[in-house]
């Protein structure tokens, strides 16, 4: 699952950041870093900040370490995008053996609330990990692409590369 995941974390996590760079040459970056959907969501910085919390915790949840504390202090796009480098750092850190052998763990995840989930780490990993992940990565895009930021489907799936052969004329 490592070799699975941890890599399609950090493809996503550098795809927010090369949305940030179109955002910063496009947009008001005071204005977007506060941009919402909805007035009950949460806005552009926690979006990520969230994201970037999901695959750090996911790491060091399955591999059964400390994940870097990250204060959610980010008021620029270059902060943000510091985050999503210094998780992308923690997550190549993350031992491959160790984070597969969490997959059989029981992995307890407590809310500020004192409410709490409780999975095995596979089921922590595909049905609570990777979901919120995507949500927060998909919902950043989401804001960007309703503040007229001009990022599209190649720009989501843009770790996928260049094309390997010429398309159809």
């Amino acid at each position: 699952m490592h070799s699975a995941t941890v890599p399609a974390f950090i493809a996503m996590l550098n795809n927010i950041k090369n949305w940030l760079d179109k955002a910063a040459a496009q947009g008001d970056e005071a204005q977007l870093i506060e941009a919402k959907l909805a007035p009950d969501m949460f806005a552009l910085a926690r979006q990520i900040q969230i994201a970037a919390d999901a695959a750090k915790g996911a790491g060091a949840r399955l591999a059964g370490i400390e994940a870097p504390v990250m204060p959610d202090t980010e008021a620029s796009f270059a902060e943000l995008k510091d985050r999503c480098d210094k998780t992308i750092a923690f997550l190549q850190s993350v031992d491959p053996a160790a984070y597969d052998a969490g997959l059989a763990k029981e992995v307890v995840i407590t809310f500020p609330n004192g409410a709490g989930l409780r999975f095995d780490g596979a089921t922590f990993l595909t049905g609570f990990a990777l979901p919120n992940f995507y949500f927060h990565a998909s919902m950043t895009y989401a804001i960007l692409r309703a503040n007229g930021i001009d990022v599209g489907k190649q720009d989501f799936l843009g770790h996928l590369g260049q094309y390997m052969f010429p398309p159809p004329a």
